[in-house]
């Protein structure tokens, strides 16, 4: 068989990245308002207060707030029949702990879903993209506090409330298992900043925020809760609703046949993809999980909650989706050529082409982590929800952008998919490219680094004037999804 008719092509965002409008008609901040902009030579750095004259690329991103028709409608011209974005959570309740909502927030995306559907797209909604409330981070070190699991749980019941009628599709926290690595990861996934971290006020690398591990696992592991209770709550108000989960897939190849290689690279694999997925899918933490935190000196006793155990078998989630850029290798040797991937380093793959920002280019990649997450999970459809190359692009002189690498690695990826689809019996229910407009990047804030089928005129000095113009690549992506992916010229 190949992509179903009502396969789900589309692409996504995040809310932070694209917005802009960071205080507008009563948001409050969010942790992601509190990142300053880098480079990739120069980390992102974090301070709590905002800095005078600092520039902090969420507070205006591309404007989406101002310019979500006009974005809507290119996306619908595509033929989008899918489009990906999170709301953010600062915007309904701008300190996390309020008790009412704020009903210009809702308002906003009341219309942004009306739009979608003006368009006949169908929204797929993220409640939690990195936009954890500040205050929330402040206040109660984020999910550390138990007390943030009700405080999420009000939220997504707010949301599934007021657009049970014009979103069916969900995502709870975005690449959650992210929150297994510190700094970043931590602060981004978790809200979790430790006290020494909120009264130092100097520029701080967010990549070199305190940790504490325990703290940080426990915090996970409330995620976990919050997530599940959020999928009983909806399936309560619209039973039609499939909420899923979203994993970061760090996709990982020993380096060598020598069986320590392709040791480690399971551990590495199951710690890293495995373990959320399967508390996610599952319901219940996989065998491996409880020995390595013990190794690493945790105490695990937040897993013998009764209750919890209840509600994560429970809240499971109705699909698996996931992001996928690059492969890694892993290796027990030491002294080799490192490399960069999707929030994570590894070995230098020797196989491999590499972008500019030292991600490795695996299209089969894609197809191998489809079959194994397949197998892994038969009985829950997937959705690849995160897929793109982030490039410097060139405007002509008549305005044109000839971005060819981006179809290339595009036309591969989804040559792949459909190998899986059809050759291998993936059940795959949608595709949503990252970054179908440009927008700011996560990893380094800057807008140097372009994902999109849309160019918009904004530059990391502050000009530019916000417009839009077509890529090359919205032509031909334009052409897949009319062709439900047969036509991949």
């Amino acid at each position: 068989m190949s992509f179903p008719k009502n396969f789900l092509w589309g692409g996504a965002v995040a809310a932070n990245q694209l917005e802009g409008a960071y205080l507008t008609d009563g948001k409050g901040l969010s942790d992601a308002d509190m990142l300053k902009g880098g480079n990739v030579s120069t980390p992102r750095k974090f301070s709590p207060v905002i800095e005078k004259g600092a520039y902090y690329p969420s507070h205006e991103a591309i404007d989406f707030y101002h310019h979500y028709k006009e974005d809507i409608a290119l996306f619908g011209e595509m033929g989008f029949k899918c489009f990906r974005l999170s709301i953010n959570w600062s915007r309904i309740y701008p300190n996390g702990d309020d008790a009412e909502p704020n009903e210009k927030g809702l308002q906003f995306y009341d219309d942004v879903f009306d739009e979608c559907h003006k368009h006949n797209i169908e929204p797929l909604v993220t409640l939690c993209h990195y936009e954890i409330p500040w205050a929330i981070t402040t206040k109660y070190h984020g999910f550390y506090d138990r007390r943030t699991i009700d405080l999420f749980v009000k939220y997504a019941a707010t949301c599934f409330r007021r657009y049970k009628d014009k979103v069916k599709y969900w995502l709870t926290f975005n690449e959650i298992n992210c929150a297994l690595m510190p700094g970043g990861g931590s602060y981004n996934g978790l809200g979790l900043v430790l006290d020494e971290d909120l009264k130092d006020e100097s520029q701080r690398p967010v990549d070199a925020l305190h940790d504490n591990l325990q703290m940080r696992m426990e915090a996970l592991h409330n995620e976990f809760v919050a997530s599940a209770k959020a999928v009983m709550e909806g399936h309560k108000i619209n039973p039609d609703f499939m909420i899923g989960n979203m994993i970061a897939h760090m996709t990982l190849y020993p380096l060598r046949p020598h069986p320590d290689d392709v040791l480690k690279t399971k551990q590495a694999s199951d710690l890293l993809n495995n373990m959320c997925g399967d508390v996610q899918v599952r319901g219940e933490y996989p065998c491996f999980a409880r020995p390595f935190l013990k190794s690493k000196g945790i105490n695990t006793s937040f897993m013998d909650n009764e209750e919890d155990k209840k509600i994560l078998k429970e809240g499971t989630v109705d699909m698996y989706t996931f992001s996928y850029y690059a492969t890694n290798c892993v290796t027990a040797e030491k002294d080799k050529q490192g490399t960069d991937g999707n929030l994570m380093g590894g070995v230098k793959n020797p196989y491999l082409k590499a972008s500019p920002w030292g991600w490795q280019i695996d299209p089969e990649g894609l197809r191998y982590t489809l079959d194994d997450l397949a197998g892994r999970y038969p009985h829950t459809p997937l959705m690849v929800v995160e897929n793109g190359l982030g490039m410097i692009d060139k405007v002509e002189a008549d305005g044109s952008i000839h971005d060819d690498y981006r179809i290339n690695y595009l036309r591969d990826h989804i040559a792949e998919m459909k190998k899986a689809v059809e050759e291998d019996g993936v059940n795959l229910i949608g595709y949503t490219t990252w970054g179908p407009i440009d927008l700011v990047s996560a990893g380094t804030g800057e807008m140097y680094k372009r994902y999109g089928f849309i160019y918009v005129n904004r530059n990391d000095d502050g000009t530019g004037d916000f417009s839009r113009s077509r890529k090359d690549s919205f032509f031909w992506y334009k052409k897949v999804i009319a062709s439900n992916g047969e036509d991949l010229k």
